[in-house]
């Protein structure tokens, strides 16, 4: 079996995904490709893996790096599955961009990676990308499974989805963390053990719509209770959401930081002191890179200096989804997938985030039906500008970049039509060589 890692210099999570797969015995004699533009970081992430596979796997698989646009198609060719996790134009210049040019406007982010106009800024040139890739799937290793990692996840695996022929599902870990940090968060662990739960919606705004414990009670009333107490009585760092439990009346996967910019609520200029009393980080993403950054070159030397790295095997979805595959032995996701049909009051060519199951046949998606009014409401005020933004990567027609970032609920609460589109020509720009051309 032949796995395959685009983006394989980020290695932290390189490390967790090979790392799982060498801790699963169907998986650990396969033979893992990593494949990087970066040579550098290829390297670094080739010496933590081939320790690994000593340490861990008795070095059962076999490892090989692909450098460069030039052996991209041999890294992919044969491939059985193929995860995706690149970061096009990466912390610098591009994220750096994304963040300083609209702070000249007075528009503020916290992460900008899936929404907003960094999101969509991060997609245009993600996808610029993936469509060379998907035409070296199609040739080389047709038959593969394409996990998608990559943020902004509901554009880059929608475009996939819809304007490609690869069979792709996108991948996210805040489905299997909601619950247990919300319980965590409201010292409800007790409730852990046994529970049931139902989560649908779309990527980093799903939504937890039951929760049960092991005897069927409901355990939305005593959350909600909690959490409003919570909110009234001390700063914490997930008030939006738990705002978001008292306003909309359930919880939602992604955090806080993430959600404080996927609506006109909490982010805005004319009461700034919303921020402070949502506990709102702005530029929380480009400072928690410069942190990683930092923390990875001492982890990196730690590491390499005695070569004893060891791995347990994670809760990330990617090497349950292989084994289930391979083995036919079924396995529960939360997977990114095309709507069509699985929640009933979304958009068909929504990317929704549903539970999935995974078997020998693949990857099948199941029915949820109607979400509660007001989270519809939520999501589809995120699915149109995604649903833009893929139109703009697709047709290259500017008017498109314009839209999404007008119907984008932070953006067009915050600034003018005029102000929208001289920020997005200011951004195009700047990004001019790492995007193709827009008419």
């Amino acid at each position: 079996m032949k796995i395959t890692f685009m983006g394989a210099g980020s290695t932290v999570f390189a490390r967790n995904i090979i790392g799982d797969c060498l801790c699963t015995p169907a998986l650990r004699e396969s033979e893992f490709s990593l494949y990087d533009i970066d040579g550098k970081r290829l390297e670094e992430s080739r010496i933590i893996l081939e320790a690994m596979n000593k340490n861990i796997n008795s070095g059962k698989a076999v490892i090989k790096t692909y450098l460069g646009v030039e052996n991209r198609k041999e890294a992919l060719r044969g491939s059985d599955f193929v995860i995706n996790a690149i970061q096009v134009g990466g912390y610098e210049p591009c994220t750096v961009t994304d963040f300083e040019i609209p702070k000249k406007y007075s528009l503020r982010q916290t992460i900008a990676d899936t929404l907003g106009i960094g999101g969509i800024m991060r997609a245009l040139r993600t996808i610029y990308v993936l469509e060379d890739f998907a035409k070296d799937i199609e040739e080389v290793c047709p038959d593969c499974w394409f996990l998608n990692y990559t943020n902004p996840m509901a554009m880059v695996t929608g475009y996939m989805q819809r304007y490609t022929k690869v069979k792709t599902v996108g991948l996210c870990h805040s489905v299997q963390t909601c619950s247990e940090n919300l319980f965590k968060k409201l010292g409800m662990e007790d409730k852990l053990e046994g529970r049931k739960e139902l989560i649908a919606g779309i990527n980093h705004m799903a939504w937890l719509l039951d929760i049960r414990d092991k005897n069927g009670v409901d355990l939305y009333p005593e959350i909600k209770k909690r959490a409003k107490e919570k909110n009234e009585k001390e700063k914490h760092d997930d008030m939006v959401r738990f705002d978001y439990i008292d306003k909309l009346g359930y919880y939602c996967t992604e955090s806080s930081e993430h959600n404080a910019e996927y609506n006109p609520f909490y982010i805005k200029s004319k009461y700034p002191e919303m921020i402070e009393e949502f506990q709102i980080p702005l530029d929380e993403y480009p400072r928690r890179c410069v942190n990683q950054i930092a923390g990875w070159e001492k982890e990196k030397n730690d590491i390499l200096a005695d070569g004893k790295i060891t791995h347990e095997r994670s809760n990330e979805y990617g090497s349950y989804i292989m084994e289930a595959i391979v083995t036919g032995t079924p396995y529960k996701i939360g997977g990114n997938v095309i709507n069509n049909g699985l929640i009933d009051n979304l958009p068909a060519d929504a990317c929704v985030e549903v539970p999935c199951l995974v078997d020998g046949y693949g990857i099948t998606p199941c029915r949820v039906g109607k979400l509660p009014l007001q989270l519809a409401a939520m999501n589809s005020s995120n699915i149109y500008p995604q649903l833009l933004a893929i139109e703009a990567a697709v047709t290259r027609q500017k008017k498109y970049i314009y839209q999404a970032a007008m119907m984008d609920p932070h953006t067009g609460s915050e600034l003018s039509i005029k102000d929208i589109y001289s920020l997005v020509d200011e951004l195009l720009a700047a990004h001019r060589d790492w995007l193709p051309e827009y008419r």
